[in-house]
């Protein structure tokens, strides 16, 4: 572990949450001006095994802004433009007067292609890449993405993994290593996990739900409400349960069975948070991550979350605190794990687990925001007062 005299407030507050094996595990990693300053870990991955230092948790849409930071580099490097048609890598894709969509519009959640009910047969095909991407490829947009944004829940990283895929020519796990793994010298960015790394993945518990109702039968009784016709479109049955089971870890689909370790996520945001640079190693131009930090609005209603999270470029506004603030950004996931850069303090945060939510609601929780602002606090009190104690590393 590593805790720096200066963070060990964050510490303390993290270890709290991981007293009682029912409370299960997860890790916290801070990033400050670039280099770490808290890589700790807590709990149990699964009743009969600790958190250890490579314990991996499968966190949800976390995977979102993993997405996004692989297409944002593409179009660093200009293989592709953020404001070309996605028909121009992907020509199937103009069917049904997808023509003008652009890749913008794909990362901001504006390509009217949220629905996933109903958009294969079985779930074998909703886990399969290739026959998801030719159905979206079909499929006609909603009129909706014209007012509004409209997140997609499950097909965001289909999206952006098959765009990039026809650009490159290339796998996007391949891309995912080229891009993201081999320049931040980190190789725990997982879309699949290989048969010979799932020993280190964290059980997920409990079932995703609002007082012990799963997902499917929570949301059921809606489907005649028109203004949540378009939330539930986003998920499909069978969905929530599969989730926490073993088959995500076969199939690619970043939109939402990423898994990763905190120390990953707070690398890669660190280097977001800090013009382009994690330690030595360059991730962006300083311009890149100028440009994503100024976040213009998106869209003040989003169709689908019926809340403005003001999207752009694959990231979204962050909670910090209690506060959705324009000055950080991330991507949080259902169940509690994310990411987020906060640049004007050079700080970036990631916190996994596999204890989702709270007892009666284990969609999400503040356990992410409250260490967000606990680590912003220790920053700015570090920038006031230079000469604190230095770091130190403790073993365990």
């Amino acid at each position: 572990m590593l805790i720096d005299d200066r963070f060990t407030a964050v510490a303390a507050r993290f270890f709290t949450m991981f007293r009682r094996k029912s409370q299960g595990g997860g890790a916290l990693s801070v990033y400050l001006h670039g280099e770490p300053v808290l890589d700790i870990w807590s709990g149990w991955a699964a009743p009969d095994r600790r958190w250890q230092a490579d314990t991996l948790a499968l966190s949800y849409s976390t995977s979102k802004g993993v997405a996004a930071t692989v297409a944002n580099r593409l179009i660093e490097s200009g293989v592709l433009e953020l404001d070309a048609p996605v028909a121009t890598y992907w020509p199937e894709f103009a069917a049904n007067g997808k023509a003008d969509i652009t890749v913008r519009d794909i990362l901001t959640h504006r390509a009217g292609l949220q629905r996933v009910r109903g958009l294969v047969p079985t779930i074998d095909d909703q886990l399969d890449h290739d026959t998801v991407a030719a159905a979206l490829a079909a499929a006609a947009p909603d009129p909706m993405r014209l007012r509004a944004s409209g997140y997609h829940a499950i097909n965001f990283g289909t999206l952006v993994a098959e765009v990039a895929q026809r650009a490159t020519g290339r796998d996007f796990r391949d891309i995912l290593r080229t891009e993201l793994a081999e320049p931040l010298g980190d190789n725990d960015f997982w879309f699949g996990v290989p048969r010979e790394h799932r020993h280190r993945i964290a059980q997920l518990s409990p079932r995703l739900g609002i007082a012990r109702i799963g997902m499917d039968r929570l949301i059921a009784p809606f489907a005649p409400v028109p203004q949540l016709r378009s939330a539930r479109s986003a998920v499909f049955d069978g969905w929530a349960d599969l989730s926490v089971g073993r088959r995500p870890y076969d199939a690619m689909m970043p939109g939402w069975n990423g898994t990763f370790t905190a120390r990953s996520l707070a690398k890669m945001y660190g280097a977001l948070a800090n013009d382009g640079l994690a330690g030595h190693r360059r991730l962006f131009h300083a311009e890149t991550t100028a440009d994503i930090a100024r976040m213009p609005l998106n869209s003040r209603y989003d169709y689908v979350l019926g809340a403005a999270p003001q999207f752009a470029r694959g990231y979204h506004r962050a909670i910090v605190g209690t506060r959705l603030t324009r000055r950080a950004f991330g991507h949080f996931g259902i169940g509690g794990s994310g990411g987020i850069a906060i640049p004007g303090d050079g700080l970036s945060i990631a916190f996994v687990t596999n204890h989702l939510g709270y007892p009666v609601m284990t969609l999400g929780d503040h356990r992410l925001p409250l260490l967000a602002a606990l680590a912003q606090r220790a920053a700015r009190t570090a920038a006031a007062s230079p000469a604190t104690a230095p770091r130190f590393e403790q073993a365990g």
